[in-house]
């Protein structure tokens, strides 16, 4: 958060002293592709350049507001870094990051769909407790919420390391214990404890692995959402095993818990899924504090050794040196406290620095929170309006149900591929990419109102969960 949080792309301002990166054509060894030449815009000293991302690939990026005006010395390090890491290249490092923090990201999902199929058993077997408020779901929506917020601001203070580290553990403790919870209010507590969670989660992984990559690698971050489909597969294929075989039926009247056992699997299940993955993050992968976040805090002894150590792990070189570093100077208010009340004030303050930021600021927050209003709002009365229309989605059987969803699930995994070959394509970029897969989702999205049979139901359903 903020400007202290330096979440800068590894495409960003260049250093005070160009004369390292003026040359010409530079050498792209990481691909292996030894005669792939690279050509940069030479450029005066103290220039920054501006790149559109929608005529270029990830290996440049248009800057909402310019860092050399706020604080040139933060703006001068953190491009001393950024050409650092991109003479390192892409390591097994940054893959091991791509898997282990992927599977971070697939928590997220993992988990929310996790108490979404749980809800409708547990509230069957237990009961609604009250009629007017549907708590698990609830509960899931602000553990989510308290989760990002927390934990995003925290890692501003505390660094990325332990918060990475401590999140998805969190998670996977609190989701066995969901598993054995003895009524609907005490697992609705612990869906809002797991789900605090995982919205911390989903946060530090993409941000994390960001901060490692070197420029022309940074549409991984794009390819990411690939994640985001892996757990609802996982998620899917374990409720269609378990659900449809060990719940009550729909029509019930008496659900015990011996005839119940589908959605305490279900967690039993994901929870020692995630434990596993929690602790080989902690022991595949060391994971050290991001070289941009050190920066931010003038931590430039501890920049170096960080780079050093990848480099000659991996048998590669960087030219930065901690006097070169130093030479820029001391990075705004780093002589103050984290906790101090003006660095945490900067950290809100800093996303509305001036007027372009914080229109580009309030545009996210608006898209974020209109798509956490109509997802629910969607999911709820759709199938009242298919009723009504008369429209033949099947028969409700535990086994179809959960089929289906399975299937949708896996029709997921296509769209980030598709994705993350268009945000690289040249004429398509990242807004034609956003706009291409909001048209389509769109045109689906009113053809899925007309819908007559099964058949119809299950494709278009898929389409839409590939397309968005």
């Amino acid at each position: 958060m903020g400007i202290q949080d330096s979440d800068f792309d590894s495409g960003s301002n260049p250093a005070k002293d160009n004369s390292h990166v003026n040359n010409t054509a530079v050498e792209n060894k990481e691909n292996g592709q030894d005669g792939n030449i690279i050509y940069k815009e030479t450029l005066p000293p103290g220039d920054i350049p501006r790149y559109d991302s929608d005529n270029v690939s990830s290996g440049s990026v248009k800057e909402v507001f310019s860092v050399e005006r706020i604080d040139p010395v933060l703006a001068r390090k953190m491009a001393l870094v950024n050409e650092s890491i991109d003479s390192i290249g892409m390591t097994d490092f940054q893959w091991k990051m791509f898997m282990l923090n992927g599977f971070g990201y697939a928590v997220d999902s993992l988990l929310v769909v996790c108490q979404s199929i749980a809800s409708p058993a547990v509230q069957q077997e237990y009961g609604l407790p009250s009629k007017h408020i549907s708590g698990i779901p609830l509960a899931s929506q602000v553990g989510l919420l308290v989760g990002a917020g927390l934990w995003g601001f925290s890692a501003d203070i505390i660094g990325r390391k332990l918060a990475f580290n401590t999140s998805l553990l969190s998670c996977s403790v609190f989701v066995l214990i969901a598993g054995g919870m003895p009524n609907y209010i005490s697992f609705s507590a612990m869906v809002a404890i797991y789900s605090a969670g995982a919205g911390g989660n989903y946060i530090l992984d993409a941000t994390n692995f960001l901060k490692f990559l070197p420029t022309l690698w940074a549409w991984l971050v794009t390819f990411m959402a690939v994640w985001w489909a892996v757990g609802y597969t996982i998620t899917g294929l374990i409720a269609w095993g378990f659900m449809s075989n060990y719940s009550c039926d729909p029509d019930a009247t008496i659900c015990t818990r011996a005839d119940n056992m589908g959605w305490r699997y279900l967690h039993f299940t994901c929870g020692a899924l995630v434990l596993v993955m929690a602790l080989a993050r902690v022991t595949l992968i060391r994971m050290v504090q991001t070289p941009r976040w050190l920066i931010s805090q003038n931590r430039d002894a501890e920049v170096i050794q960080v780079l050093d150590s990848i480099a000659a792990k991996y048998n590669r070189s960087h030219a930065l040196t901690l006097d070169k570093l130093q030479a820029e100077g001391i990075v705004l208010n780093t002589e103050k406290s984290v906790w101090s009340a003006l660095r945490i004030k900067m950290h809100f303050k800093g996303l509305f620095q001036t007027r372009k930021l914080g229109w580009s600021t309030s545009v996210i927050l608006a898209n974020w929170f209109v798509i956490g209003m109509v997802t629910p709002l969607y999911s709820v009365f759709l199938p009242f309006y298919l009723q009504s229309r008369g429209a033949d989605t099947g028969d409700d059987s535990n086994y179809t149900t959960w089929r289906n969803y399975a299937v949708n699930q896996v029709a997921g995994l296509i769209g980030p591929v598709i994705a993350g070959i268009l945000v690289e394509t040249k004429g398509t970029g990242r807004r034609g990419t956003l706009a291409i897969g909001a048209l389509i989702t769109m045109v689906l999205q009113f053809g899925y109102t007309q819908i007559k049979t099964p058949a119809q139901n299950l494709g278009v359903s898929a389409a839409i969960t590939a397309a968005s």
